[in-house]
């Protein structure tokens, strides 16, 4: 079965850190390349970071680049993003996603989670 499961989002004051976790079902997790996506309200889903199965590759998203940071640990079939340095722009529902092939576009991917709430006060 697919499965994908945020947990980790809460409120964060401009300046602190978060990590988020998404526990993959060994199915969807054994493989894949992962994504973190967000979303703002009244903003369309936007890509954040990506790490391939073999975490030889990542991709991160200019305006997360340096602070935030994906990894994987594969006995637990869980990938993280760890976010330094939070500003009120990074305020969104977080996603994870899985597919084969590491993308940095959403419509790439077949297998998400529900979602994370992130919240920076400004």
């Amino acid at each position: 079965q697919v499965q994908l499961v945020e947990s980790g989002g809460g409120l964060v004051q401009a300046g602190g850190s978060l990590t988020l976790s998404c526990a993959a079902s060994r199915r969807t997790f054994m493989g894949n390349s992962m994504g973190w996506f967000r979303q703002a309200p009244g903003k369309e889903r936007e890509f954040v970071a990506a790490l391939s199965w073999s975490a030889s590759t990542t991709y991160y998203a200019d305006s997360v680049k340096d602070r935030f940071t994906i990894s994987k640990d594969n006995a637990k079939n869980t990938v993280y993003l760890q976010m330094n340095s939070l500003k009120p722009e990074d305020t969104a529902v977080y996603y994870c996603a899985a597919d084969r092939i590491i993308s940095t576009r959403s419509n790439d991917y077949n297998y998400w989670g529900q979602g994370t709430q992130v919240t920076v006060p400004s």
